[in-house]
């Protein structure tokens, strides 16, 4: 399995509710300091099956989302109240 592959595989397992940082999601993948990479993938995709707005900074920031800061952000905050009221 190729990176790209493995990296989407990661993200796809994700949980709503739940948020993996870059790093981790490298790390899953099999090539830890592959961090970056894994932004540039997730830039890339559209698949809806892909959450990619799952995935944030180790810094606790969101990060990129190439529908936009502002969706990621809702997205997130829907998925949290929706796991907490469940």
């Amino acid at each position: 399995m190729d990176f790209k592959t493995a990296v989407y595989e990661v993200v796809r397992q994700i949980p709503a509710g739940k948020t993996l940082t870059y790093k981790e999601v490298a790390q899953l993948a099999g090539s830890p300091r592959a961090y970056r990479a894994v932004g540039n993938i997730l830039t890339q995709n559209y698949d809806p099956f892909i959450p990619c707005h799952r995935v944030i900074r180790s810094d606790g920031k969101t990060g990129g989302y190439n529908r936009g800061p502002d969706l990621k952000i809702e997205k997130l905050t829907q998925e949290k109240l929706s796991s907490i009221h469940g």
